[in-house]
């Protein structure tokens, strides 16, 4: 069995990860740690637990008294929160996977200019892998430290990783529009994710300056070998869960939507969680699950590839990734726990 701890476990992302974790045939949770719940029952926090999980929540320093006992810990806090507890995780030899962006980015200085925090872990940046699993598997074998990616960057890179791995695209012409549902926005009391205030209406957000898009350009540039620059503007829609990335960029080449279509499919051959579909995606099939639909279109008349991406963002986006790069970390079978597929309607 793997020992595992969970760090921000009250948070929607660190909810769905007690879930999948509760059912995992393999993994024994030893905490349950909440900044703002400390010492209260889980079943309390969700309601939905009452009679399954009794546990009492731990406060940080009970947490880390307890990181001896584990084999993995999941820290999912916001960012610059996670340094000082990584540090002392990694000295006892826990693996360890952040749902944060405090390890995403390989820069220290970029990393501040997006976050506008001190970075005071940059020593352990050329340690931390980035765990999207269909790219990196093989690196994320190997690793101690797993920075888990962004919701928007997962469903962005694996919409575009096929057509920049085969230089298919003009880099200069990439444009982003992504829509997330509202739990994308945390747990915390928020004026503009209140009901009335999201209801009946959609926004964009984080316009030109939102902070996924230095984690976007940083992969997408991995997997081209190139330096790319993207136009990434997302959406707040007034759902619960779920996010769409419509990727627009210029073909280089005459190709057709069919031909397109089949070298994504082989692309992800081997890729249990990417489903790359006949027709147009929507978040309702993926919703609770940790699948991620893709659908192309090729617009003949701008010779443009229209790509389009569906995950439900806290479990493909957060949580659901993190168990499949625990999965692959310690040599599961990588779907271990997570064959689960949304629930309709």
């Amino acid at each position: 069995m793997i020992n595992a701890g969970i760090i921000g476990s009250t948070g929607y992302a660190g909810e769905q990860l007690v879930w999948i974790l509760h059912n995992h045939s393999k993994v024994n949770v030893k905490f349950y740690s909440s900044y703002s719940y400390a010492n209260t029952n889980f079943s309390e926090i969700y309601g939905n637990y009452y009679g399954v999980i009794e546990d009492i929540c731990v406060d940080m320093e009970e947490a880390i008294n307890k990181f001896n006992e584990i084999d993995v810990l999941f820290i999912a806090l916001p960012q610059g929160k996670s340094f000082e507890i990584t540090k002392k995780a990694l000295n006892l030899g826990v693996k360890v996977i952040d749902l944060g962006a405090d390890f995403r980015l390989n820069s220290k200085n970029i990393y501040e200019n997006w976050y506008g925090i001190e970075h005071q872990c940059d020593e352990l940046l050329e340690k931390a892998v980035y765990g999207l699993t269909e790219l990196n598997r093989e690196k994320i074998k190997q690793s101690n430290l797993l920075a888990n990616p962004g919701c928007y960057p997962t469903a962005t890179i694996l919409a575009l990783a096929p057509i920049l791995k085969n230089n298919l695209v003009d880099i200069n012409s990439i444009i982003i529009d992504a829509k997330s549902g509202v739990s994308g926005s945390g747990r915390n009391a928020n004026i503009s994710s209140l009901f009335t205030e999201c209801n009946e209406s959609i926004k964009p957000y984080g316009v030109a300056a939102h902070r996924h898009t230095p984690e976007i350009e940083q992969e997408l540039g991995k997997i081209s070998g190139k330096n790319i620059k993207v136009s990434f503007t997302p959406h707040l829609i007034p759902m619960n869960r779920g996010i769409l990335s419509t990727c627009y960029a210029s073909l280089k080449l005459d190709l057709t939507t069919e031909y397109i279509r089949e070298l994504y499919k082989d692309f992800y051959k081997n890729d249990y969680f990417i489903k790359v579909i006949n027709g147009i995606p929507e978040t309702r099939w993926v919703r609770g699950s940790n699948l991620c639909h893709i659908g192309v279109k090729v617009d003949k008349r701008t010779n443009r590839i229209i790509v389009m991406s569906v995950i439900d963002n806290l479990i493909k986006g957060a949580s659901g990734q993190a168990v499949q790069n625990m999965n692959t970390m310690f040599g599961l079978e990588e779907k271990t726990g997570l064959e689960f597929i949304a629930m309709a309607p």
